[in-house]
């Protein structure tokens, strides 16, 4: 049991006030040390630099490298070895999540991608996984870019009435969408590109790899990653469309407002809205009590642990969620292969906005765990473990200790047990697998570890990354600036920044159904949601 839920459920005969409330987040994120961090992936040691170079990953704990001494009692597995842990075996179907629907990794992919930013780039050259592109905080900078240049690139940057504000899109079949990042004839179109045709905006990752159809539907956003499927480019599509709604209420009462004004208060009221999502959908869901969580940042204001972001290198690989990716997608009466969903958005644009998170959240997830990752993410599984080891990220028992747990004294104890037969039958095997590669519980790769727990009771998650996700999920967006007590903390400046009218949408948002009812025609009762209308808590 993580002690998040341990937390909880001593308080279960109380009802969950403010006061409960900041207890619980502040216990969640005290859990291990807090920021700042000493070390960093710049080097292995402490330095200046490493303290103050953003662009390099931050570290929770200090670098481990492996030593190559089989004297010391040491062992770890050739990389295609540890890999093969996550492939499922052919004689065993896909393990299926009791609990989540396809919205949630969805939803934790555009979430993530927007400040887990590992280098990387489709030039091999240019790809280093010990440093990171990100700003460090939860900026929606899929939906508005890294940089100011991008940004500007992304806006219509019109002072003409009804334009304000505004976010470049086009119309489809009487939907908004982001505008396409490729002309007809194949190249970057413009504004997208500088005058000899080279790219303005972060290209697609992967884009080597899209087959022409699917370029030709590629979406001209602010992340690299929005594009690779299209349940994370109806994300983007989403915020855009509320991005413009707002422009348009805030245009029409404030008609002395400039476009710079506008967008600034509509990107205010976005990023606050979609961090309230974060906490009370996305967390909640996680979250394997009946209590559910508030997005009140007061609890942050006089925190020892409210301190700048730093995104650290353990956070990147323990949101790397292959396993709830299944094999196969069930889209609009058809079985697909999950492989044909990758960088192609004519899913999306065929189904409609509204259909789209319909047809995600009826779909199950699969289980995250070893041997179940779809065998199209085996070689990110390859890379994750080989990210690891380049940054000599510690073990896994290491990390457990960090975070107030019991370290594993055995394998059995990482994959625990079950009273069914063939179930307790895999997981014995799998310990002895372990067992085979490391020699010693001890050696047991972070990475690996974390993915051979079972997952938590009521949960999505294994105890480890889930401990881990609440830690840095409530330290990283509670602390984001526009909730600080000098703006959401001051009536005054918080009417400002985000207007009664914003503050209203925002009080009136508990989750994406709510977004998606506002910017799109045809929902009716469709359900829309990251935890299946079927499960039932145990």
């Amino acid at each position: 049991m993580s002690l998040l839920s341990f937390l909880v459920r001593a308080l279960d005969a109380l009802d969950l006030d403010d006061d409960v409330n900041r207890f619980v987040i502040d216990r969640a994120v005290k859990v291990a040390r807090g920021r700042p961090h000493p070390w960093t992936t710049k080097h292995d040691y402490i330095s200046w630099t490493g303290l103050t170079d953003r662009s390099w990953n931050a570290r929770l704990l200090p670098a481990k490298p492996y030593p190559d001494v089989e004297a010391l009692g040491t062992r770890r597995p050739p990389l295609a070895d540890a890999a093969a842990l996550f492939a499922r075996p052919d004689t065993q179907p896909q393990r299926l999540c009791a609990k989540s629907t396809g919205l949630f990794p969805a939803f934790a992919q555009y979430l993530t991608d927007g400040f887990i930013r590992t280098q990387l780039s489709n030039d091999d050259a240019l790809t280093d996984r010990r440093r990171t592109t990100s700003n460090h905080e939860i900026d929606m900078s899929p939906l508005y870019g890294r940089t100011p240049a991008q940004t500007r690139l992304l806006r219509t940057m019109s002072e003409t009435r009804g334009a304000r504000g505004r976010l470049k899109s086009q119309m489809i079949g009487g939907e908004e969408y982001p505008p396409f990042l490729f002309a007809a004839d194949g190249t970057i179109a413009a504004p997208f590109a500088d005058a000899e045709g080279k790219p303005l905006l972060d290209m697609p990752l992967g884009l080597d790899k899209a087959q022409p159809a699917g370029r030709a539907t590629m979406f001209a956003v602010g992340g690299d990653r929005v594009n690779a499927a299209p349940q994370t480019a109806m994300m983007n599509t989403l915020w855009l469309r509320e991005h413009n709604r707002l422009s348009a209420r805030l245009e029409a009462d404030h008609p002395d407002w400039d476009d710079e004004r506008v967008f600034e208060t509509a990107r205010n009221i976005v990023i606050v809205m979609f961090i309230k999502i974060v906490v009370e959908e996305y967390i909640n869901h996680i979250n394997t009590t009946q209590f559910p969580l508030q997005s009140d940042p007061s609890g942050a204001w006089k925190a020892p642990w409210n301190r700048p972001n730093w995104m650290t290198v353990e956070f990147s690989l323990l949101y790397r969620w292959h396993g709830l990716v299944k094999e196969t997608v069930e889209w609009r009466g058809a079985t697909v292969p999950g492989r044909a969903m990758l960088l192609d958005n004519r899913p999306l644009l065929g189904a409609g906005l509204a259909e789209a998170f319909v047809q995600v959240s009826a779909n199950r997830t699969s289980a995250l765990g070893l041997e179940n990752s779809a065998s199209f993410l085996l070689d990110a599984e390859v890379k994750a473990i080989a990210q690891a080891r380049q940054n000599n990220v510690a073990g896994y028992n290491d990390y457990r200790i960090a975070l107030g747990m019991e370290p594993a004294r055995n394998f059995a104890a990482i994959v625990g047990t079950s009273d069914e037969p063939a179930e307790a039958a895999r997981l014995a095997a799998l310990a002895a697998r372990l067992q085979g590669l490391y020699g010693d519980v001890d050696n047991v790769e972070f990475y690996v570890g974390l993915f051979a727990e079972r997952v938590e009771k009521n949960g999505p998650l294994p105890e480890l990354v889930s401990a881990m996700v609440a830690m840095d999920a409530f330290s990283q967006a509670l602390t984001n600036p526009l909730l600080s007590e000098h703006v959401w903390g001051n009536p005054n400046n918080r009417r400002l920044a985000f207007t009664d009218m914003g503050l209203a949408a925002i009080d009136a948002t508990r989750n994406l159904r709510d977004v998606l009812l506002r910017n799109s025609q045809g929902l009716g009762s469709g359900f829309v949601g990251m935890t299946r209308r079927e499960w039932q808590r145990t």
